[in-house]
């Protein structure tokens, strides 16, 4: 597959604003990515299946909740390296950050924050080193936008026992994964639940037939009257929405950089294609419309960068606003989306084909515009916080 020997493109110099670190954790991602992502990620793509070799790989090198301490095994590292790399991940494919953001952010983080020390201690060494792979149970059949509505219920029963029944969908990693937080309604409000993998009555079946993500696993979370024992399992920090918002406003920041590390590598195969491809007796770079695109997509990549930059600083300054998450969210997965298409017309025919990689990536943008929050529900969050005035209730 044609690859750019380019670094990450970098019109405004935004990497000179990166610390030593970061910069060492963009360059270990990326040579990552080069080396061992790249070769077999449009293989895994066209058959439907993760590279499951790569889970410990990405363990051993310390991509799993990375901004966590190193008690547990993580790097501790800043939010802006985390940043780059999900960034360099996406570049690779959607699949390999989709993975890492739930390992890390939507499992690693829940048991971190909300979790006894005995479930921190149980799981997060061995997430981290991705010996065990988690997913996270939110979205249902007929509630995603509307988390407030979920149907699975948990009931506490004697003997320190909660029974757990309900459906989860479209659930990154659900059926490898051998812990699943799944939220659920009780008397209490929503709370988390950590379910293991041969619960009685627990099942993930994987869902099939995508055409997109197609080198991530999707699957539905079936629990049919799970018992579950409160000090194993119940995650006790945290009761009522609180909890899963938080998770997913961690997802969303990595998402605000994974989708520009798409965007990059469909923007520089477009420039390499457009410098070497001759009609007419130029090559279209010399043209006017095409020059027009690749000027609109380096702008859109670089004020991407920017955005998810500062967002990384005040998140690691304790500032950060879920609002400002959404923003960032998107409007780097909408330029992303825009650069990829952008980029297809220049390849003109060959950019349907695998040798290249971007329809891969167009077909994966149209995933991550929906979840963690779709478009349109990002769009009202941005509403409520400039105007103090909810649109998503009467």
């Amino acid at each position: 597959m044609p690859t750019s020997s380019r670094d990450v493109t970098d019109f405004m110099g935004f990497q000179e604003l990166l610390a030593e670190e970061e910069r060492m954790v963009r360059e270990q991602a990326r040579q990552f990515v080069n080396a061992e992502v790249l070769p077999i990620i449009e293989k895994h793509a066209q058959e439907a299946s993760f590279p499951l070799h790569l889970v410990r790989r990405m363990g051993e090198l310390g991509f799993y909740g990375p901004t966590l301490p190193a008690r547990y095994g993580c790097a501790g590292l800043s939010s802006v390296a985390h940043g780059v790399l999900m960034y360099e991940l996406e570049r690779g494919d959607s699949a390999l950050r989709s993975f890492a953001s739930v390992q890390g952010s939507l499992v690693m983080f829940p048991i971190f924050t909300y979790g006894t020390e005995a479930q921190k201690d149980h799981w997060l060494p061995r997430l981290a080193r991705g010996e065990a792979v988690g997913c996270f149970g939110l979205t249902e059949p007929d509630f995603g936008s509307n988390p407030a509505g979920i149907r699975t219920r948990a009931v506490r029963e004697a003997g320190g026992r909660w029974r757990i029944t309900g459906s989860k969908m479209w659930i990154t990693n659900g059926s490898i994964a051998d812990v699943a937080v799944v939220w659920a309604r009780t008397d209490e409000g929503i709370r988390g639940f950590l379910v293991e993998r041969g619960t009685p009555g627990f099942s993930a079946p994987e869902m099939k037939g995508k055409w997109s993500l197609r080198a991530s696993v999707t699957s539905e979370l079936v629990l049919d009257d799970v018992l579950v024992d409160e000090e194993r399992s119940l995650l006790p920090g945290v009761a009522g929405l609180k909890g899963p918002l938080s998770c997913l406003t961690q997802a969303r920041y990595g998402i605000a950089w994974g989708a520009l590390g798409a965007a990059d590598a469909c923007y520089q195969v477009a420039l390499d294609y457009a410098l070497h491809r001759i009609q007419f007796d130029r090559p279209i770079a010399a043209f006017q419309l095409q020059q027009e695109k690749l000027a609109r997509m380096v702008t859109e990549l670089t004020k991407g960068q920017l955005l998810a930059l500062r967002l990384g600083r005040l998140k690691d300054e304790g500032k950060l606003t879920p609002a400002q998450v959404s923003m960032a969210k998107l409007s780097n997965v909408a330029a992303a989306r825009a650069i990829c298409a952008d980029a297809r017309t220049i390849l003109g025919a060959n950019g349907i084909l695998g040798e290249y990689p971007v329809m891969r990536h167009m077909a994966n943008l149209e995933s991550v515009y929906t979840y963690e929050g779709t478009h349109d529900m990002h769009l009202l969050v941005i509403g409520e916080a400039v105007t103090g005035i909810s649109a998503f209730r009467g």
